[in-house]
């Protein structure tokens, strides 16, 4: 080791520690000196900027430190160039961080200025942070590359372009996938929670999670289904929670030996029932058919929820009191049956039967 050499090591050091020393005393004097300016006014956008611009200034700052001691230091070789290519990396990441942190600030004030304070809103700039972020840190490693290295921008943009269409063509799905998510979350089809009727698979579900490439369903026998958004939003889907109200529609059959008056009276029966149960309103209740065995009567009623088990409550209240109230009137409910009628065709013995549909009971 030369004399030169010797001498240089300890004013080095000296400078290593003293700028250092002096970068970190300065960035505490100036973070708590913007700290109270930016406490005076009605923002918080000056004091992010501020504690961005302290988090970014003092590692450059101490990489400078590190450069100047460096240079006193009598040393030419592969010290110079570790020393060059450590500064441009931790300047490169943190200026890459600081970007980061400002564009997602932006974007998040700017879609607040939009939308206000919308779920979709919030969503679709949480999915979009990593792609943009993946873009920034490109940018920053190709321009760190090209100035530490010398790799020239053409080359560079000629890997990275032909790493793009490998990617692209390897996550096609995945990319597809993710546009299928930015669509439900705009077109807002469903949303987490909502139960849902998935019309190809015939499946009955509440959403638990809508995903950036798929989405899970809990089925009603408790199955968990993850079923791929193109998938999902390609299928007919009946979302039952946006519902505001529930119309149900079914018919019943009395038999064929009930009384004329008694059938006109059947309909006004039916609205008094209808009407006497809390969540119900009556909507018709006709004799429209001539069946097989039986009187066939359609009531039809709405019942203002969306919720599928009040629904059910109140349907079960309107079939009791029909039951109920026909059984109180003598009215018989109609069940399928044939009944077969016998003739005697002649003295000898000889006999004939047709059967036809009719009501025995």
């Amino acid at each position: 080791m030369s004399a030169q050499l010797i001498v240089a090591l300890p004013t080095a050091f000296f400078k290593l520690a003293g700028g250092l020393f002096a970068v970190w005393l300065l960035g505490r004097i100036g973070l708590a000196t913007a700290t109270r300016l930016t406490r005076r006014t009605a923002t918080t956008i000056d004091d992010f900027f501020v504690k961005t611009a302290h988090k970014a200034l003092v590692p450059v700052l101490s990489m400078v430190v590190v450069g100047w001691a460096w240079e006193g230091i009598p040393y030419e070789g592969i010290g110079d160039r570790i020393v060059t290519a450590l500064t441009g990396l931790v300047t490169t990441v943190v200026l890459v961080q600081a970007i980061n942190r400002i564009l997602m600030r932006l974007l998040t004030s700017a879609f607040q200025r939009v939308a206000g304070d919308d779920d979709v809103s919030v969503q679709i700039l949480t999915a979009l942070k990593p792609m943009l972020r993946v873009v920034i840190w490109a940018v920053g490693g190709v321009a760190y590359l090209q100035s530490s290295f010398g790799v020239p921008l053409g080359t560079l943009w000629a890997l990275l372009g032909a790493g793009g269409i490998g990617a692209g063509l390897a996550l096609q799905k995945p990319v597809a996938e993710f546009f299928e998510y930015i669509y439900i979350l705009l077109d807002k089809p469903f949303r987490n929670g909502d139960f849902l009727h998935v019309g190809n698979s015939n499946t009955w579900a509440k959403v638990e999670q809508v995903g950036i490439y798929s989405t899970r369903l809990r089925s009603v026998n408790g199955e968990l289904v993850v079923v791929t958004n193109s998938s999902l939003v390609s299928q007919t889907l009946s979302n039952y929670t946006v519902m505001e109200r529930r119309r149900r529609i079914y018919r019943f059959g009395v038999t064929y030996n009930t009384p004329p008056q008694v059938l006109k009276q059947i309909p006004a029966m039916a609205r008094q029932i209808v009407e006497g149960v809390k969540d119900a309103d009556f909507d018709r209740c006709h004799f429209v058919e001539f069946g097989a065995s039986s009187l066939d009567f359609e009531l039809c009623y709405n019942i203002p929820t969306s919720d599928y088990v009040a629904a059910l409550d109140a349907q079960q209240q309107v079939n009791v009191a029909l039951v109920q109230t026909f059984a109180e009137e003598g009215i018989e409910f109609a069940f399928p049956t044939r009944t077969l009628y016998l003739n005697h065709a002649d003295q000898t013995g000889e006999a004939g039967s047709t059967g036809e549909p009719g009501q025995g009971q």
